[in-house]
């Protein structure tokens, strides 16, 4: 079986804890594709691994809004972000 080529993407996130470190890497690791992926909560990028046969970084990204986080300059999803506990809020006085 022939091994397919990992490719990797870095992506800026509005992550601001170990909270939101845990839950992007959590929900990604159920993303279609997705091979890992590790938050560096110091810098907000995203490093995500993936097979390219199988997702995209549109489709990563799309992901990562979906869990209520900005990606690149894709905006959070208002509904997912709205779900997000108040120390993960961008907008929060202590961001």
């Amino acid at each position: 079986m022939a091994q397919t080529e990992t490719q990797e993407v870095k992506i800026k996130t509005s992550a601001v804890c170990q909270m939101c470190k845990k839950k992007i890497e959590r929900d990604l690791s159920y993303e279609k594709g997705v091979v890992s992926s590790t938050l560096d909560v110091e810098t907000k990028i995203l490093t995500v691994t993936y097979n390219p046969q199988k997702t995209n970084p549109a489709k990563i990204k799309k992901a990562v809004t979906k869990t209520g986080y900005d990606a690149d300059d894709l905006p959070a999803k208002p509904k997912a972000y709205k779900k997000l506990p108040e120390c993960c809020k961008k907008d929060n006085p202590t961001y």
